[in-house]
């Protein structure tokens, strides 16, 4: 047996269109060490673990990832496309991450929740949360803004758009879990906006008379 064949008896998984058989192999790697750390953690899950779930020999982690620690990095990488959803208007911008980031989170949050969870625990985890955050939700926001608060600003942008998305797919907080995507965008909205441009939250609010 070859160092990228799945044990006798063990099934390869879904073939994707037009993939090899080392990416196919690379794939359930990567999709068991995303479940693995997001359900015991990074110094619980063991290469053995996470190959005998990937149905490959422990040998092929190494091969294709060489440490725990740098499948790790890998298992949880995340990014939001912010070149794209980036417009002159910083209240849309970040309207675009957060819509974005809980879409993104919906749909994997094994590397999503992996990263968060031990980051708690983990320096490395925690380095690489920092790094992303930082990369995604406040440099390109605070490029944009003329003010003097702007890297604070969008630092408080990117706090909340990380608490709101922990509360609902880590922590899993009922009235949060359970809410309608576009309803919490709704509220959360003009919140970030507020933080983000003061004087539009301050043109946009109703007068009120004397």
């Amino acid at each position: 047996m070859t160092s990228t064949d799945a044990p006798q008896g063990a099934t390869a998984g879904p073939v994707r269109a037009g993939e090899r058989k080392g990416e196919r192999t690379r794939r359930r790697i990567l999709e068991a060490a995303r479940r693995q750390f997001a359900e015991v953690g990074f110094d619980r899950a063991t290469i053995r673990a996470i190959a005998t779930e990937a149905k490959v020999d422990k040998s092929s982690v190494i091969q294709y990832f060489g440490s725990k620690q740098e499948l790790f990095r890998e298992a949880v990488d995340w990014e939001i496309p912010v070149a794209a959803l980036t417009t002159d208007d910083p209240g849309e911008s970040v309207e675009n991450y957060l819509r974005t980031m809980l879409g993104a989170w919906s749909k994997d949050r094994d590397s999503m929740t992996a990263l968060l969870r031990n980051s708690l625990t983990s320096e490395d985890a925690a380095e690489l949360l920092r790094q992303r955050v930082t990369e995604q939700a406040i440099d390109p926001v605070a490029a944009r803004l003329d003010d003097p608060d702007a890297r604070l600003r969008a630092a408080l942008v990117g706090a909340m758009m990380m608490g709101i998305a922990t509360h609902r797919h880590l922590l899993r907080m009922p009235d949060l879990a359970e809410a309608d995507q576009d309803d919490v965008l709704r509220l959360a909205v003009p919140v970030l906006r507020a933080v983000i441009d003061p004087a539009e939250a301050s043109d946009e609010r109703p007068e009120t008379s004397d």
